[in-house]
């Protein structure tokens, strides 16, 4: 017998790539991929921040997230889906929005939905009727982020006066529908460890988790004397609950609950980096980190700027 015949080197090469390709794709896809997507609210304090004024780390993907939209009138009182701006618009406007995105490609600016007070009364998602709230909230909601140029919305509500079937119909509706109308690019919610709060998140994933993009998940809202291993535990528990999702970590500017920046939180990050398991750290809020010159921030930033 002669001498067995060498492959050639595309055929090695197409052998190489069948072998290894779908390892590589799957590690490129998968929900526990690294990243560097850092995210901050602002706005809601009134307290004169402004996006330029928020240091922003070439590195990283950057999300400014305005808060709140509320679907509120000046009473206040629910105005079933019909969405008016409640942040600092003083020093937070239009124009800004452009150029804090026209100077920096990887900076987009989202909008919060919510969130938890106005005025010092609550805000609760109070639809009369699921199928004109939804088509007012996404006319108003249109027009406001058509207005600011931004990119995508952040669900914060808090309080309920829905049971959980009728919030994710009509939270999952309005994301489908600004979405599929090429009005948003992605869309996050922020849910806490909150039996009430937890229903309804956890109804709305079950039916439109494949529609949301981020989970803004308020570890900050675990009591002050959290520890590293507690968060870590924290995290894996809502990481099952949102299965499949990109799960964020979270602190608060100014350390009032969870695990604070100056007591391990960034230890964490970091195991959590190290695993593949960091989607990304959002903060609130820009408006109390601006008196601490942000060096959280920027912490949180040079972190998810290291290459794995």
């Amino acid at each position: 017998m002669g001498q067995p015949k060498k492959l050639s080197f595309n055929v090695q090469l197409v052998l190489l790539l069948l072998l290894f390709a779908p390892q590589a794709l799957s590690l490129l896809l998968s929900p526990n991929s690294p990243s560097s997507l850092y995210r901050e609210y602002i706005g809601a304090q009134f307290k004169g921040v402004r996006f330029s004024d928020v240091p922003i780390h070439p590195g990283v993907e950057f999300h400014f997230i305005l808060s709140f939209a509320i679907d509120y009138d000046s009473s206040p009182s629910p105005t079933n889906g019909k969405f008016d701006v409640y942040w600092d618009t003083d020093n937070l406007t239009p124009a800004q929005v452009a150029s804090i995105k026209s100077g920096n490609s990887k900076v987009k600016v989202a909008v919060s939905l919510g969130g938890a007070t106005v005025a010092d009364s609550t805000v609760y998602f109070a639809p009369s009727d699921p199928d004109s709230w939804v088509s007012n909230a996404v006319s108003s909601l249109t027009a406001i982020i058509k207005q600011y140029h931004l990119d995508g919305i952040d669900i914060d509500y808090e309080s309920f006066r829905a049971d959980p079937a009728t919030f994710a119909e009509c939270i999952g509706r309005l994301i489908s529908t600004l979405k599929s109308r090429g009005i948003i690019s992605f869309a996050s919610i922020a849910p806490y460890a909150d039996d009430a709060v937890q229903s309804h998140y956890l109804a709305l994933w079950s039916r439109y988790g494949h529609l949301i993009d981020y989970v803004n998940f308020q570890f900050y809202a675990y009591d002050a004397e959290t520890t590293v291993s507690q968060f870590i535990g924290y995290f894996n528990e809502q990481s099952r609950n949102y299965r499949d999702g990109k799960v964020l970590v979270s602190f608060i500017s100014d350390g009032s609950g969870g695990l604070s920046p100056a007591d391990g939180f960034f230890t964490a990050c970091g195991r959590l980096k190290s695993e593949g398991k960091l989607h990304g750290i959002f903060a609130w809020c820009a408006d109390d980190s601006k008196a601490e010159g942000f060096k959280y921030e920027k912490q949180s930033q040079a972190l998810l700027a290291i290459s794995h």
